[in-house]
């Protein structure tokens, strides 16, 4: 009786030994086959929706002269010039110009010099504008 009990014993022992050492090996197995993670894909555009979405609006307003007489030509043309300027500029350089273009307006002498004359925001500003002429001639904009 004491060896029917003690050899089921080491029967289920021998079971559950090769039985993990199976499960083992699959998950080895498994490990070995799955691919590496491929790099994080590079950010397209950061340029958030509200922020295009306003660009997209002044865009409008500034060729059809009034929002409520917008028509898809002008709207669709808006749309495509500032995802080409977001080809050519980050937001955070696109914002940094716009920046410093609306605090340098209006404002002469010393008081306006702090945003015109650094070498930052004249550098934004040429980069801006490249990148407004581009989308231009890009988008058809009339």
């Amino acid at each position: 009786m004491k060896n029917k009990y003690l050899l089921s014993l080491l029967s289920i022992a021998l079971v559950m030994t090769l039985s993990g050492n199976a499960t083992a090996a699959k998950h080895s197995k498994k490990s070995k086959k799955t691919p590496k993670s491929a790099p994080p894909a590079p950010l397209v555009n950061d340029y958030p929706t509200r922020d295009r979405v306003e660009y997209v609006l002044n865009c409008i307003a500034q060729h059809d002269g009034n929002l409520s007489k917008m028509n898809y030509v002008t709207q669709y043309a808006c749309g495509c010039k500032i995802d080409k300027i977001a080809e050519k500029l980050s937001f955070a350089d696109y914002e940094a110009a716009k920046t410093f273009s609306y605090l340098g307006k209006g404002q002469t002498g010393d008081a306006g010099g702090v945003f015109r004359d650094p070498a930052q925001a004249k550098d934004l500003k040429t980069r801006i504008k490249e990148a407004e002429e581009y989308a231009q001639k890009s988008c058809f904009v009339k």
